[in-house]
């Protein structure tokens, strides 16, 4: 009784469960602190505060004080009470104080203590259980007694009445601690089964975290490489500008002593020509005849011969050398850009992904050395195979360049040689990797430039490059230019500068494209395909010449 008097006090007046941090007002009152927090919030802006309890009031918000015996004692009184989580469970016949039940009679349906326990009967059709408040749970519905089988085709509880003489008659069945044993096992297999799951897939997540990290730590060391790499870069740039600007300077100092002693050896002449011309003047004004005569000839002060080599003096010093200053620009640039294509900073940078066909070549030739470490080697020749190339077509010696022929060139007979049409093709293919090769061509050329199969025929109407399945190319006449492929044309815009022509083969990814080497380079046209033979290049001339300019460069992993 007393327990439950002090329970009483323990309770706040606003939430009405036992105080959490007990706090009290000036009237002397207690509620937890969050409850009157609560409270007083709501009563701001009404211009006064009131106790919950008393209704006393205050102008100003109160402040809360701890109580800190209300908080010892709060804590002492739950430390010394029994664990709620579950209710407890008392002896049936136990009336006047609850004592806790030991066991629970499932025919009485009744809980005992140990006291009734003992004078509890012994026979068979009671049976005692641990402690529980189900007991009507363990009794058939039907015939009201206990259940102690279990019918495995029904897969439910049931009595003695209901296997002999009930719905369950002829089934099969088990006694109840037998079949649930089974289901332990079969739960104790389930278990160990998902147990197994557990641990593999805790394996996967252990795993896929370790590959983040790898790829985090990875990223990371290509950050740095690239960072250093740029930074590198921008260092060079720095360099290659300072070297050109001091360039420019000295060119510039040289020039200008050059020019100022030009105009010092000038100012001399000038004040001789100016002593010359007062004497000449003086001769002028005598009277005397026989002195005019008699002095020396002056000649013709105006010797054109003289200033020709004074203005080229001046023409000479006056210039500077553009020329020398933008090789040293260019050769700067291209050691840069160099020591980037050849992997020289960035050799394991594989996972950084730039698109080569977004950028113009300048930045593509920087870009492709740093995609997946990609490199480009030195270009090596592409030379014309002249077995191939037909008797209106001649080759160069050097074999890289063909022009039309109006003469029948009477070369031998080989399965390679192309009838009538004036075209030829390379003596290597290609057939993997990257690949780019460039031709100078005549400006009134008529011409197609492309790449085509081994076996392309050689004879017949459909031979020339472009006009079937087993070429590509792209033709210009006049001011006019496309791309074709088996006697498809794409027309290109008229009047583009064709001069030099760059062919791009991604022979992997299947595209073949076309450049203007113009300034700024201009694409033209990219073709998609799916290759399944070697490629070669091929040229076809009708008018002027085609030039292979350089060898063909090759992008390698």
């Amino acid at each position: 009784m007393a327990s439950a008097d002090l329970r009483q006090e323990l309770d706040c007046s606003i939430c009405l469960n036992i105080y959490t941090d007990p706090v009290n007002l000036r009237c002397g009152h207690n509620f937890c602190r969050v409850c009157i927090d609560r409270v007083l919030d709501t009563q701001e802006g009404s211009g006064v505060y009131t106790c919950p309890e008393c209704r006393a009031e205050c102008q100003e918000r109160p402040a809360l004080q701890r109580n800190i015996t209300l908080c010892n004692i709060v804590g002492s009184f739950l430390s010394n009470q029994p664990d709620q989580k579950e209710p407890g469970i008392f002896c049936t016949y136990c009336v006047d104080s609850p004592v806790p039940a030991a066991k629970s009679c499932l025919l009485c349906e009744a809980s005992l203590c140990d006291k009734h326990l003992r004078v509890h009967s012994k026979s068979a059709e009671h049976v005692l259980s641990d402690p529980t408040t189900s007991l009507g749970n363990r009794k058939c519905s039907v015939h009201k007694k206990i259940l102690e089988y279990y019918c495995t085709e029904d897969a439910a509880c049931i009595c003695v009445s209901c296997s002999l003489a009930g719905e369950h008659r002829g089934h099969l069945v088990e006694m109840l601690d037998i079949a649930s044993e089974k289901k332990k096992e079969k739960l104790r297999n389930l278990l160990q089964k998902l147990t197994t799951k557990t641990e593999e897939t805790e394996e996967r997540v252990q795993s896929l975290q370790k590959c983040r990290i790898e790829d985090q730590e990875k990223a990371a060391g290509v950050t740095e490489r690239v960072t250093a790499l740029f930074k590198d870069i921008r260092r060079q740039l720095e360099d290659l500008e300072k070297r050109v600007l001091s360039e420019i300077s000295r060119h510039e100092e040289s020039v200008s002593l050059s020019v100022s002693h030009l105009i010092q050896q000038l100012e001399i002449k000038k004040d001789e020509l100016s002593r010359k011309m007062r004497h000449i003047e003086e001769l002028c004004n005598l009277s005397d005849p026989v002195t005019v005569l008699q002095e020396p000839d002056t000649g013709d002060l105006c010797d054109t011969e003289d200033r020709e080599r004074h203005d080229d003096q001046v023409h000479g010093v006056g210039d500077l050398d553009v020329g020398l200053i933008s090789g040293k620009l260019h050769t700067g640039l291209s050691d840069i850009i160099t020591g980037i294509n050849t992997g020289v900073y960035v050799q394991e940078a594989t996972d950084i992904l730039l698109d080569v066909n977004t950028a113009g070549y300048a930045e593509s030739d920087i870009i492709t050395g740093i995609n997946t470490g990609i490199y480009v080697q030195q270009p090596t020749d592409i030379l014309l195979d002249i077995n191939t190339a037909s008797n209106v077509i001649l080759i160069s010696r050097d074999r890289k360049t063909a022009s039309f022929s109006r003469r029948c060139l009477n070369r031998p007979d080989t399965p390679q040689r192309f009838e009538h049409q004036p075209q030829v093709l390379s003596i290597g293919s290609f057939s993997s990797d990257l690949y780019y090769w460039e031709v100078d061509v005549s400006k009134s050329g008529f011409y197609r430039v492309g790449m085509c199969y081994p076996s392309i025929a050689r004879a017949g109407y459909q031979l020339v490059i472009g006009d079937n399945n087993k070429s590509w190319c792209m033709w210009r006449y006049n001011n006019q230019c496309g791309v074709i492929h088996d006697r498809k044309v794409i027309q290109l815009p008229d009047n583009i500068p064709c001069d030099r022509v760059r062919i791009y083969l991604n022979y992997e990814a299947g595209q073949l494209s076309f450049y203007s080497l113009c300034d700024p380079i201009r694409h033209l046209h990219t073709v998609t395909a799916t290759f399944t033979e070697p490629l070669h290049a091929a040229l076809c001339v009708w008018n002027g010449c085609v030039k292979i300019s350089g060898g063909v460069r090759k992008w390698k992993k």
